[in-house]
Parts: structure tokens; C-alpha cells; sequence
């Protein structure tokens, strides 16, 4: 794993480093997505199925897309059962947590006015699952949850099925713990485009969520207007900030725990300690030797892996702050002090026992995260993310009138004359 002096330079050209990974950076498969998309507006089923045989290898119709009931139970009944245990401490950990999140309507009344703010759920969600080399039970579980604490009535899924149309099983369990059984069988963009056009056999959504490859990812980029989304997501980063006080056995095991994602994945590294970058760099080593994904990992250590060894922690974090990563574990020696000083990452993990997978798998918090720098300005899946705003506005006659000339000379102010008279004919002060 490379090791570099942090400077501004170095931080910037690591930067422009990890936004090639940026789906927008992916121009080449744009007019494949657009193509998709638009025969799936336009086509509905058909073009469904077509892309799905071609990409999926197995015979979809309107009559085997639609998981069933059966096939549900029989995933559930033969799955292993301590899995299944593991994974409803999971769903309630995750349920706990986003209730936390809930905000309800509010009203103000003072001087004839009542102004306030009602608090609706998205209606209809439709929350895609990756598939195809492995399985993804805690997706499942990070966006289906928070949807139904949100109040969402209608939540369907998407995931790919196998040549032979079969849905991993494990995904299927974590739906049924979530009380979720509308399932379709497809992937890729013609799944986000069928939940945003809506077809005959599958619905039309408001709002789509959820992980998945660069096809995914551009076809939601795509789809975006028609209906909501969560995010683009790009691919998964880690970033350890670490004082000579880290344990360089845990960073190491950790940075690897990003890096076997994909090759795309990132994992760096910023310590004001160059004794603890060597370290990590001979424990990252002795890893390697042993864990199986090896090849993935070592491909996403040379493309996106990096040490930056700071002259103080005050520049690290500053640095950190300007990755601004999908997750941040902090390893220092007063981690909750280092953390007030964090303004941008999309999920903090504090201390040597707060591993980054807790987040993934158990802890509670939502594990779809903004990526590429976007944490930013964009936060987590959560509640907020189901939710929307409606305002409310109720003025008497008296405090209308008494607001009234002001309400006028604004809207003359911008040329708006019909807005002013809106107001003022209710006091005979209109054009009428």
C-alpha cells in the first residue's frame, strides 16, 4: 500500500483519483442506460424481459417475474436458522435506531395565522437489491425498514434471479422478516426503469432506493425527475484516522474490510504516525496471505489504496474532512474529541471496537451511505428519506388585511401585478 507525505497536492490528487470512480465518470455506458430505460418507457414487459434474457440468461415472463409466495416460504423453511436469528437482532436493531429518527407535524397560531408543517410518507417504494455473485440480506433489511418506521404503505423489491430464475435465498428471508413479499426477479437498469415507468406486471413507484452496480447507479441518474431517488451511489471507501496510539493489527484488518468490495473500493489511511503506516503496511501483508479475497483486495489497495502520513492531527482531520469518506473510523486516543471536528463523512465509527462491518451488518444506523465525496452535502438512508413536507398556511381577514400593502409592494417590486391584485381585490384595493 502506498505511502505519501500529506500536502495539499497529495490530497488533491487523491481526490481526483477516487472521482474517476464517480458513476458520472462512466460516459461510456450512458447511451446503453439511455436505450434501456427508454424501450422499458416505452415497451413496459417486453423490453423487461428481452434485457433480462440477455443479461440474466434465464427465460423471464410475465408469469415466473413475480417471486411467490412458495418460494418465499420454502427459502425461509430451509435457511439456516441461526442466520435467521442473527438477522431479526439485526432488523430490530435497525427499526430501533430509525424510530429514533421520526418527526411529526407541527402548527404555530399567533395573530390569525396558523402556519405549520404536515408530515407525509412517500406512498409507494420501490427498494432495489443487488444479486447476481452474492447476496445482500442487509441491504434488504437498510432500506425496507426505515421505510415502513417512515409509513410507507406500498414498498415493492427488485433483485436478480439466477439462469435458472431463482432468487437467492437469503435475500428472500431478509424480505420476509421485513413483512415484505412483493418481489420481482429483475436487475440492472431495465428494474430501475420498470419501477419508474411502471409496466403490466410491475408498479410504478415514487421513489426508488437502494445499492447496485454502475448500470444501477446511472439508470436511477436517469429515471431521476420521474421519480425520487436516494442517491447515486459509487463504489464503497473506507478512511481510518489514526494517531500512534492505533492498534495497526485492527486498521489493517479494517482497510481490507472496504477493499474486498471491488476493485473500485478505496481504503486510506491518515496518521500522524509513520511508525503505525509501516506497521499496517506489514500486517496488510500477512492478510493478504490468508483472506480469500485477496486478488480484489490487492487490485483495490493499488488502484485506490492510500497511506498520507501527517505532520499533525489537526492536519489529518482537515484532510478527512476533504475526503469527506462514505465511512470514518476513528482510532485515536481521544476519538469523541476527533469527532467534533468531523463536519463531513457519511457514517463515524469511534474507537477500536467499533469495526466498520457493525455498521454494515448489525449496529442500527443505515449502511447506504453517500459516496465520492458526497457526504458533503448529502446524509444516510434513514426516515427522512421516506418522508415529505407539506406547509401549511391559514390567515384571518384581519391578519391578511394588515399584511396586505406589504404583500402588494413585493410583488409590484417584481413585475408580478396579478399577484398584488390576488391580495389586494380582497380589500378593495385590486384592479377590480
Amino acid at each position: 500500500m502506498k505511502t505519501v507525505k500529506l500536502t495539499k497536492d497529495s490530497v488533491a490528487g487523491l481526490l481526483t483519483d477516487l472521482l474517476r470512480r464517480s458513476p458520472g465518470e462512466y460516459t461510456e455506458y450512458e447511451n446503453t442506460v439511455k436505450e434501456i430505460t427508454s424501450r422499458v418507457r416505452k415497451e413496459g414487459d417486453d423490453a423487461v424481459f428481452e434485457y433480462t434474457n440477455k443479461f440474466d440468461k434465464w427465460d423471464i415472463n410475465a408469469n415466473n417475474v413475480k417471486v411467490t409466495a412458495e418460494e418465499i416460504e420454502s427459502a425461509y423453511s430451509s435457511f439456516d436458522k441461526e442466520l435467521i436469528r442473527v438477522m431479526k437482532r439485526s432488523a430490530n436493531n435497525i427499526r430501533k435506531y430509525h424510530e429514533k429518527q421520526l418527526v411529526n407535524s407541527w402548527f404555530d397560531t399567533e395573530g390569525g395565522c396558523i402556519l405549520g408543517q404536515k408530515i407525509s410518507a412517500v406512498e409507494n417504494v420501490g427498494v432495489y437489491v443487488p444479486g447476481g455473485k452474492a447476496a445482500y440480506p442487509s441491504s434488504t433489511l437498510m432500506c425496507i425498514i426505515p421505510a415502513l418506521v417512515a409509513g410507507v404503505d406500498n414498498i415493492i423489491m427488485t433483485t436478480p434471479a439466477d439462469k435458472n430464475g431463482i432468487v437467492n435465498p437469503a435475500t428472500l428471508v431478509a424480505a420476509k422478516i421485513t413483512g415484505v413479499t412483493e418481489i420481482y426477479k429483475v436487475g440492472g437498469a431495465q428494474a430501475v426503469a420498470a419501477m419508474a415507468f411502471g409496466t403490466k406486471s410491475i408498479p410504478k413507484v415514487d421513489k426508488i432506493v437502494g445499492p447496485g452496480n454502475i448500470f444501477v447507479a446511472l439508470a436511477k441518474k436517469e429515471v431521476f425527475g420521474h421519480v425520487s431517488i436516494d442517491s447515486i451511489a459509487g463504489p464503497s471507501e473506507i478512511l481510518v484516522l489514526a494517531d500512534d496510539s492505533a492498534n495497526a493489527k485492527y486498521v489493517a484488518a479494517d482497510l481490507l474490510s472496504q477493499a474486498e468490495h471491488d476493485e473500485l473500493a478505496s481504503a486510506i489511511l491518515i496518521t500522524n504516525s509513520s511508525e503505525l503506516a509501516d506497521e499496517v503496511c506489514k500486517y496488510i501483508d500477512k492478510f493478504l496471505a490468508k483472506l480469500e479475497r485477496a486478488d480484489i483486495i490487492k487490485s483495490s489497495l493499488d488502484n485506490y489504496g492510500c497511506i498520507l502520513v501527517a505532520d499533525n492531527m489537526d492536519d489529518a482531520t482537515a484532510a478527512a474532512n476533504e475526503i469527506a469518506s462514505e465511512h470514518l473510523e476513528i482510532l485515536t486516543r481521544d476519538p469523541y474529541a476527533v469527532m467534533t471536528k468531523i463536519k463531513n463523512a457519511g457514517a463515524i465509527f469511534l474507537g477500536d471496537y467499533s469495526s466498520e462491518p457493525l455498521g454494515d451488518y448489525f449496529a442500527g444506523p443505515d449502511h447506504v451511505l453517500p459516496t465520492n465525496g458526497t457526504a458533503k452535502f448529502f446524509s444516510p438512508l434513514g426516515v427522512d428519506s421516506f418522508i415529505k413536507r407539506t406547509s401549511i398556511i391559514s390567515y384571518s381577514k384581519e391578519a391578511l388585511e394588515s399584511a396586505c400593502d406589504d404583500i402588494m409592494k413585493f410583488a409590484k417590486a417584481e413585475g408580478l401585478t396579478a399577484h398584488a391584485n390576488s391580495i389586494g381585490v380582497r380589500f378593495d384595493k385590486g384592479v377590480l
